[in-house]
């Protein structure tokens, strides 16, 4: 089941409690001589994606209808197909828009059922996926809304992603989070509801996919998964309604990346074989190489040595032919190195310590951002360990809790603690005291 946040956001809008909800239901179930017990426990469970039984999704409709004196249907509170959740790309562009806008309010909002959702496996994890790689395409994107869109919004919006993109670089994505889901309510929502043409409209709803990206690269750098996939799947709808290959190619490589931390490396293989057919011509160098750097570490996992060794050289073959100021703007997080240390996680998982090495310490001398730094060192660090030389590995690992001060980030803990335990089994007395210093860092409360 998938949370419920039309019905949340109607709550929100009508002003309703959920025992208030429970009570009205009961009620107008009693005009029509239907015996109902309705509680706010109820109510939490339709939140979190249970569909309420027989005539009660009508009773709803009507409750809301003359609580907001407008006509409320089915669809506008989440339960317009039975026992399904509410479709994704399959339904009106604008039901969409409506649906995505309920997500980022209940966010805002910190609503338990959406926030610490769990991500959807199976089915509902590859359709987004599926539907964006084929047909329909959306024919006309305009809008005929009260406020008119203009280049000036886009611009907002581009520059917005750009800022909190940076933000999430030195910041981190918990302490970034709450800024961009706060922009998507304020000022992204009432754009996408604006009135605009069809030449328009697609550079607004790629300007927002960019930008929903970025929100859900947070909410997975905030351990909230299912949130993330939401988020990564809105941003795919959005990719598909620009009309921008490569922009939905970039989205697919977030899941991918989600799927690799979730261990799911089939999955991996797969939606990163999707972005790179589907997307053709449109995706560029550095997003290929990321890609198949991606795959290499999943087929490393998988035991497949050959397929990773093959995805390997594609990787590294891209990456030579990555040219500054022709790539997109949300493909800047391809730096110089970043390939160097996916192969080395590759590498190290099929147990080639030499070569992993070599990569691992050309990433860390190649110049990144102090996000980038961390994961760069961390890498070489266990390596180092790997191959006997603590020594050595302690003094990177210092290096690292120096460059992680002032962020905010679940995944940079995850490789703290990695680095820590990998420390602490050396016996080395210079490797007790970087595990002290990853200690300190980690004792702050985040």
């Amino acid at each position: 089941m998938q949370p419920n946040t039309l019905l949340d956001a109607l709550l929100d809008e009508a002003g309703i409690s959920h025992a208030g909800l429970a009570a009205r239901v009961n009620q107008a179930g009693r005009a029509r001589g239907l015996s109902l017990r309705y509680e706010h426990t109820a109510v939490a469970r339709w939140l979190k994606g249970q569909r309420p039984r027989g005539q009660v999704p009508d009773l709803i409709c009507e409750v809301f209808a003359v609580r907001l004196r407008r006509v409320v249907t089915l669809d506008d509170i989440g339960l317009g197909v039975p026992g399904e959740p509410a479709p994704s790309q399959g339904s009106s562009l604008s039901g969409f828009v409506e649906r995505a806008a309920a997500l980022w309010r209940s966010d805002e909002q910190q609503r338990p059922h959406i926030v610490e959702a769990p991500a959807v496996t199976g089915t509902p994890a590859v359709m987004p996926v599926w539907e964006w790689e084929n047909p329909p395409e959306d024919s006309d994107v305009s809008r005929a809304g009260l406020t008119c869109v203009s280049m000036a919004d886009i611009e907002m919006l581009r520059a917005a992603r750009a800022h909190y993109e940076l933000m999430y670089r030195k910041a981190g994505g918990i302490a970034t989070r709450f800024r961009v889901v706060g922009f998507l309510n304020a000022e992204t929502a009432p754009l996408l509801r604006g009135a605009y043409s069809d030449t328009l409209g697609r550079q607004l709803h790629r300007a927002t996919g960019g930008l929903v990206a970025v929100a859900g690269i947070c909410a997975y750098d905030s351990d909230a998964h299912g949130l993330a996939q939401r988020y990564f799947h809105q941003a795919l709808r959005l990719a598909k309604a620009s009309g921008d290959r490569g922009l939905g190619a970039y989205v697919i490589a977030l899941l991918v990346n989600q799927s690799l931390f979730m261990s799911d490396f089939r999955q991996a293989v797969a939606f990163a074989e999707a972005a790179l057919r589907a997307a053709g011509h449109q995706i560029t160098p550095a997003l290929a190489a990321d890609l198949y750097a991606m795959q290499a570490k999943a087929y490393a996992q998988l035991g497949d040595a050959t397929s990773a060794l093959r995805c390997i050289r594609r990787a590294e073959s891209e990456a030579e032919r990555i040219r500054p100021g022709y790539e997109p703007d949300e493909t800047g997080y391809v730096q110089p190195g970043l390939v160097n240390v996916q192969v080395a996680e590759a590498l190290l998982s099929l147990g080639d310590l030499a070569a992993a090495r070599e990569h691992a310490a050309t990433a860390v001398e190649t110049p990144a951002h102090d996000r980038g730094r961390v994961h760069r060192l961390a890498m070489l660090s266990q390596i180092e360990l790997r191959q006997g030389e603590a020594d050595r590995a302690a003094r990177t690992a210092a290096r690292m809790v120096e460059r992680v001060r002032g962020m905010e980030s679940q995944r940079l803990r995850d490789r703290l603690r990695a680095v820590r335990e990998h420390l602490v089994t050396s016996g080395c007395a210079d490797a007790t005291e970087a595990a002290h210093l990853i200690d300190g860092a980690l004792r702050v409360p985040l």
